[in-house]
Formats: C-alpha cells, structure tokens, sequence
C-alpha cells in the first residue's frame, strides 16, 4: 500500500476518500486493511480439538494461549525495535 504525502489540508480535501462498489481500487483497500490487521494480531492456536472436565480447565488453557501471545507480541516488538 502506498504512502501518500500532502502537501496541505486543501490537497487532502481534493483526494477521494470513498471507492465505489466492485472498483478494484476498493478490494486492494480492502485487502490492505486485511493484511494489516492480520500481521498484527496474528493469533496461534495449537491444532487439534481439546477436550476439559470443566471450565475451569479450560479458561486455564486459554489463559496460557493468550500470555503465550502476548509474550511472543512483546519480543517481536523488542526485536523489530532494536
């Protein structure tokens, strides 16, 4: 996706903001807004089906999946930094 530089808010105003129905310029903004979103908050699951004696067990399993992700958020984010 393109980074578009104005030059004033005049330039701004002048740039359409709104794409029409079944314009290709929509469904590549569309996939753009996808793929950001998808890098960003790329969640990762263990595969398989998972069975629990109760809910409680598996509030816990989903509580170590979700540290887990922010744990992996953190050091990418500190790793992309430096």
């Amino acid at each position: 996706m393109p980074v578009r530089r104005f030059r004033s808010i005049d330039d701004m105003k002048r740039e359409p903001r709104w794409r029409t129905a079944g314009s290709p310029d929509l469904w590549r903004a569309i996939a753009g807004v996808w793929d950001v979103g998808r890098r960003a908050a790329a969640r990762r699951f263990p595969p398989g089906v998972y069975r629990h004696r109760s809910i409680e067990r598996l509030d816990a399993l989903c509580e170590q999946w979700a540290s887990a992700h922010v744990r992996d958020l953190r050091e990418r984010r500190t790793t992309d930094t430096t």
